[in-house]
């Protein structure tokens, strides 16, 4: 099971996505769903990276991956930052209401 956990600032915002573990889904190589998350949270680093350009710690390994934004930058680049970390939450939500019992996702503060 891959577990996501979101976790929101005072404010309702996204202030970090982990990830941990593997779905099960199928073989490695063939997991369709482990794929689906990873691309999903690899694009999310690329985009804080490239066009947010707002201050962020990530990681993406073979069973977890995390994107956490830091203080600083501009309102233009947390305004940028929250669009690109919701999107992926949204995603997210979608893949694991889809395969409910290879991903679940917790939110909290």
């Amino acid at each position: 099971m891959t577990e996501v956990q979101v976790r929101r600032a005072s404010d309702g915002s996204v202030a970090e996505i982990q990830v941990t573990g593997h779905t099960g889904y199928a073989e490695e190589g063939e997991d369709i769903v482990c794929a689906g998350v990873s691309a999903l949270v690899v694009t999310a680093l690329i985009g804080m990276k490239r066009v947010a350009r707002h201050p962020y710690e990530g990681r993406a390994s073979s069973a977890k991956m995390y994107c956490k934004l830091k203080p600083g930058g501009t309102p233009e680049s947390a305004m940028k930052a929250q669009a690109i970390l919701e999107t992926t939450v949204l995603g997210l939500q979608d893949l694991a209401k889809d395969y409910q019992q290879f991903v679940r996702i917790t939110e909290g503060g």
